[in-house]
């Protein structure tokens, strides 16, 4: 770094303006909540688990007893979503986080190993039932709209011609070749699938207009796509993921689950993880036994639960594409 870099990058990366604005986004989602009598917990930011997702990296730290030898693995929580589980098979009722979460990996553009997520849990309620909480919550800090809730299925014979529920792998490998890049072969089912969503469909979902944000919600994502949500069947009698995502002007804000409350099948969906990945030559980290103790001994309640970043909804209040315009010291000024 040369010295006039050096000289500047003690100065915060957002303006005053903008930390005033990201103020009152955080002010605003506390007031929605307090209103609607859900109660703001905080959960554990070091774990002797992590997420086994494949797709995401845990931050490792050590502990180090005083006048011991020990020095045991933690590691920096992903998402607040197993203690608070845990805190509903308990008994809790409505329940919302909000605060610092962590993932290694990328930093840059809209990326930061350290950012700001709001997750919150409705008792007695589906995914669909919680799109319209989603949808409440963000008219009541930016004017924002629906502009329609589309099945998984819908977008992708409306914009490729095929049902992602019943189309081949080879189908799917020559869709990524003729439309995102003819080299790729080989790929897990998901991966061609979540390559062609993310080209071929994802950039043109909601949009910005001068009235304020648009949003797209969708459904019924494959059963291979679950992640922690129960799996069900669509009006077909498809297998689906009980789930949605929130997209606002091609980026993804939400993503919500009608919550699994099968400790069993929690249990067999970590360790297929943990398996997966083992494949791919990744750490295999511990999963959380605690929530799958909390899933099968405890009374955890029909729900819904869903996660946003509240740094790229503040980007897109803010119309910037970088994250370090809306957070004080982005990650290379820490």
């Amino acid at each position: 770094m040369d010295k006039t870099n050096l000289e500047k990058s003690w100065q915060p990366s957002a303006s005053f303006e903008r930390l005033r604005q990201r103020s009152e986004l955080l002010r605003g989602i506390r007031n929605y909540f307090h209103a609607e009598d859900v109660m703001e917990v905080e959960t554990p930011m070091l774990s002797r688990s992590a997420t086994v997702d494949p797709h995401i990296d845990s931050f490792q730290a050590s502990f180090c007893p005083l006048g011991t030898d020990i020095q045991e693995t933690l590691y920096l929580h992903t998402s607040p979503e197993f203690p608070m589980k845990r805190l509903l098979a308990a008994g809790c009722e409505d329940i919302y986080y909000l605060g610092r979460v962590f993932r290694n990996g990328e930093a840059g553009g809209r990326h930061n190993p350290e950012f700001t997520m709001l997750e919150w849990y409705r008792l007695g309620i589906d995914h669909h039932q919680l799109m319209d909480d989603v949808t409440g919550l963000i008219r009541s800090v930016t004017p924002f709209k629906e502009a329609g809730r589309y099945s998984y299925k819908k977008l992708f014979v409306e914009k490729l011609g095929v049902d992602p529920h019943e189309a081949s792998d080879q189908e799917l490998e020559a869709l990524t070749q003729e439309h995102v890049d003819s080299s790729l072969a080989g790929l897990a089912r998901n991966d061609y699938l979540d390559l062609l969503f993310s080209n071929c469909i994802e950039p043109s979902l909601g949009g910005r207009t001068a009235e304020g944000l648009e949003g797209v919600y969708v459904y019924d994502y494959p059963a291979s796509m679950s992640a922690l949500s129960r799996i069900q069947e669509n009006s077909e009698g498809q297998k689906v993921s009980a789930r949605f995502e929130l997209f606002i002007n091609g980026v993804e804000l939400a993503n919500g689950y009608h919550e699994l409350a099968d400790g069993q099948e929690q249990q067999q969906r970590f360790e297929n993880d943990q398996a997966e990945r083992k494949e791919l030559g990744k750490p295999v980290y511990p999963y959380d036994d605690n929530l799958v103790a909390g899933l099968k001994e405890g009374s955890f309640p029909d729900c819904a639960g869903v996660a946003m970043g509240i740094d790229r909804l503040h980007m897109l209040m803010a119309q910037t594409q970088s994250i370090k315009e809306v957070i004080p010291f982005d990650f290379f000024r820490a």
